[in-house]
Order: C-alpha cells, then sequence, then structure tokens
C-alpha cells in the first residue's frame, strides 16, 4: 500500500522576508511590510492524497563504491584561502563570502579568480555593484589580469547564466547577490524571495555543470550576514571576512564547511598591491617593546589546527570620579572578563573593587577561547601591582571560580610555537607532556598561587 501524506492547511508567506502566517494579515508580523503576504500551499479539495514512487536521478550504491575524482578540492595558489577551505575550491561547490564593506572581499576575490584562470582555466566575475571598467582598474592595480579572465556587469539572472553558457567557466564570482534578481518571482531587489531565488538558480547549475560559484554577500550592522537564514543552509562553505578599517589585517574564517574543517582561519595583509597573505601572523599580535612593561602578558591560542601568539593588554586606574567602576573590553569576551576580575580579587588578593578595569587585545585580533583567562588573570594583576611579567613568558590555562587552572586542548602545538618564537619560560596547567628544546615550564594548579609567588 503507497504511503499516505496529510494535506497541509493553506499558509500565507511574506515575499519580502519569506515568514509565513496561518492566516492572511496585512501587515507582516516579522518585516512590517504591508500587503506581502499571499497564499501558498494546501488546496481547496482538503484530504489525503498518495504519493506514488518516482523518477530517480542515479542508482543507490555501495559507499565505497561512489567515485570521488569529480569531488578532489583544486588548490587555488593562496595559501592562506585554501588553508580556510580546506585544501581548495572543490568543483560544484557553492560559497557564501561575507564581510562589511570597503574590507576587501572584492580585491580577494578578484585575485583568487585570476589565480584560478592561470591555472585551471576560463573563470567568470560577474559585478552586479560596479561597473566593468571599475573591476578592471582594481584588477591592473593588483596585476590580475589574462586573457582566460573574463568579466562582466549584470544585475539580471538570466543574463548572469547566459554568460556562464557562453564562457563555461571552472568558477563564477558573484558581486553580489543581493544585486541580481530572477524575473521569475516577485520581491524587491535584494529581498529574501529574491536572493533564495538566485541563490537556488546558481546552485543548480553549479551541480550540473561541475562549476564552482562564490557568491559575495553583505552583512548586517550587528556583522551578521544578510538575508534569508535559508540562504547559509544552500550552500556548500560560508566564509566570513573581517578585519577592522584602521588597521592592515583582515581575517578570514570558515564558519560551514562541507569540504574540511569549520574552523580554520587565514591571515591577509591589505595593502596598495591588494590582498597578501601572511603565512607566519603571530608577530602582528604581540607588541614589540625595548622593556617590558607592566600590564602585558602573551598568551597562545588555537585557530583550527594553527597556534598564534597573541598579546593581552590590561590597565587598572583608581576610580576617581566616583560612582560604579568602568569594565572596557576589546577583542576579548566581555563576560569571561568580569569574571576573571572576580577570580583575581577573591583568590590572588588583588583589590580591584574600587578601579576602573580595561583589557584589550593587540592587533585587532579576538580571543574567545578560555585558554587565554591566565595570560588575562596575569595582565590584570601586573597592571594593579605595576610590576612587569618576566621577559619572554607565555600563559595560557582556563581558569575556574575557585581559583583552579584547567587543562586546555593543543598544548603540545602551543608549547612548540612559543618555542619557535623565541620565548623561553611557560606558565601552563599541569602534566603538559613532552616540552620544547629551550622552553621552562612551570606547571600552576592554582592561580592565586602563582600571583602570590609572582607579585
Amino acid at each position: 500500500m503507497p504511503p499516505t501524506v496529510v494535506k497541509s492547511r493553506p499558509a500565507h508567506r511574506c515575499s519580502e522576508c519569506g515568514a509565513t502566517s496561518p492566516r492572511w494579515v496585512g501587515r507582516c508580523p516579522e518585516c512590517q511590510a504591508w500587503g506581502t503576504l499571499a497564499e501558498v500551499g494546501g488546496g481547496a479539495s482538503g484530504g489525503l492524497r498518495t504519493v506514488a514512487p518516482g523518477p530517480v536521478t542515479g542508482r543507490a550504491r555501495p559507499i565505497a563504491q561512489v567515485e570521488l575524482e569529480g569531488s578532489r578540492a583544486v588548490p587555488t595558489g593562496i595559501g592562506e584561502f585554501d588553508r580556510v577551505l580546506g585544501g581548495g575550491l572543490v568543483p560544484g561547490a557553492v560559497l557564501l563570502v561575507a564581510g562589511e564593506p570597503g574590507v576587501g572581499k572584492s580585491t580577494l576575490l578578484l585575485e583568487v579568480a585570476h589565480r584560478v584562470a592561470e591555472s585551471n582555466g576560463p573563470t567568470l566575475v560577474v559585478s552586479g555593484e560596479e561597473s566593468a571598467a571599475q573591476v578592471r582598474l582594481r584588477a591592473e592595480r593588483i596585476g590580475a589580469l589574462h586573457p582566460h579572465l573574463f568579466l562582466a556587469a549584470e544585475t539580471e539572472l538570466s543574463a548572469v547564466l547566459s554568460h556562464v553558457e557562453e564562457v563555461n567557466p571552472s568558477l563564477l564570482v558573484l558581486d553580489s547577490v543581493q544585486t541580481v534578481r530572477s524575473p521569475a518571482v516577485d520581491g524587491t531587489d535584494g529581498g529574501a524571495t529574491q536572493v533564495r531565488a538566485v541563490a537556488s538558480a546558481l546552485t543548480g547549475v553549479a551541480k550540473a555543470r561541475g562549476m564552482t560559484v562564490i557568491l559575495v554577500g553583505h552583512v548586517t550592522k550587528d556583522g551578521a550576514i544578510a538575508g534569508p537564514r535559508a540562504l547559509e543552509h544552500l550552500v556548500d562553505v560560508v566564509i566570513s571576512f573581517d578585519g577592522e578599517r584602521h588597521s592592515t589585517l583582515r581575517l578570514v574564517r570558515a564558519t560551514k564547511n562541507r569540504f574540511g574543517p569549520a574552523d580554520e582561519i587565514g591571515c591577509f595583509e591589505i595593502g596598495d598591491g591588494g590582498v597578501v597573505g601572511v603565512p607566519d601572523p603571530s608577530h602582528l599580535f604581540v607588541s614589540k617593546r625595548a622593556a617590558p612593561v607592566a600590564g602585558s602578558s602573551v598568551t597562545v591560542t588555537m585557530e583550527g589546527s594553527r597556534p598564534l601568539l597573541a598579546e593581552v593588554q590590561a590597565l587598572v586606574a583608581t576610580n576617581n570620579g566616583g560612582g560604579s567602576p568602568r569594565r572596557a573590553v576589546s577583542g576579548l569576551d566581555p563576560q569571561r572578563l568580569a569574571m576573571i576580575n572576580a577570580v583575581v580579587e577573591r583568590r590572588g588578593g588583588v583589590p580591584l573593587g574600587g578601579s576602573d578595569v580595561f583589557a584589550a587585545s593587540v592587533g585587532g585580533v579576538r580571543i574567545l577561547e578560555p585558554a587565554a583567562d591566565m595570560a588575562v588573570a596575569l595582565a590584570i594583576a601586573s597592571s594593579a601591582k605595576d610590576k612587569a611579567l618576566p621577559v619572554g613568558m607565555v600563559a595560557f590555562g582556563e581558569v575556574g571560580l575557585s581559583g583552579e587552572v584547567r587543562r586546555v586542548g593543543g598544548i603540545g602545538r602551543r608549547l612548540a610555537e612559543a618555542a619557535r618564537q623565541g620565548y623561553t619560560l611557560a606558565v601552563v596547567p599541569p602534566d603538559p607532556g613532552p616540552v620544547p628544546r629551550g622552553l621552562r615550564v612551570v606547571e600552576v594548579p592554582d592561580l592565586g598561587a602563582l600571583l602570590n609567588r609572582l607579585f
């Protein structure tokens, strides 16, 4: 007996944001747009209907017999970008790259398209935000001109598909997905319905042709990817491009990756010659000074499989203006800093109740993992006591509310990176394992005992 499916009741969907409502209302309850809800699904007859077996795209085979040759990653030639992707671009994959305006997304992807054109055949860059001449000027500036790199400026999906048929590229870069509209669906340009339709159409073309597609997406003022959440579920890889406007450092992170690790990070520097990868970025996050100063400590943080040295700075100042003491943070977790303040004061005997505490990371890097707790605590205590920490010292370990120091992952790689960078003393949790040559390790089971010993 064939399976039965209960027919759903009619629903109403907003053409602007995609929200659904069980009944029609004049104003969308999600995006507050007027007259955008239309009936979808359901039917007038109601009742039950049967679902019969239909045609299949291919026979089911044992998993060991599935071919892999068409799904091997092809390196782009940009090491930091390939690290984030897990080896390179996979044929038929769809990537979503998002970042704030002016951060360097278009420049980096133009360089990626240039490298792929050199090594893997024709590539196509479609710009919906800039004219072809503007993109050409950027390509000349960064040296990305190549006869196999094709360029078009379009805002209609049908025109984009025509270019794909003509060029037959191995890589398509669409900048950006919010500027292209599909005439087959209603909705305003850049709205949820249009973005979903354009992404779905290009995903189908990518899978059918074995063509890699990179979609550039906008972000909201909170830093989240703009558009419907379904867009992130639809693509294979989601990459965020972060960076401060006043800094040349750019960080590329993969928040979703079906072909590799989703926690790797790539480091780039942006300049007159474009976006350049930084294979050894530890020196970017540590200050260079002739003599040590109070309130500064160095930790080793893990970004995916990569250990990075990062400096944490703290300033403890007496609050003479009255009112509640200030707690200002940059690059660290504010809630975790408040907890470490309490542990340092209660377990370490460092008075902080009447002082303002400011803490920040160096170089614009964000340090959110608990392994940096010990370095933050040492920086706060060092500033409060106005006494610098020993030269050449790194510290890492998670700090608990009772003052105990807990183990963290990747201790061996953290110690190896500290020794490679020339540090000679490491303050770590108990039982760190093998110690690299030239590095002295001090095991600390309790934060209070460490602070009493140092200060």
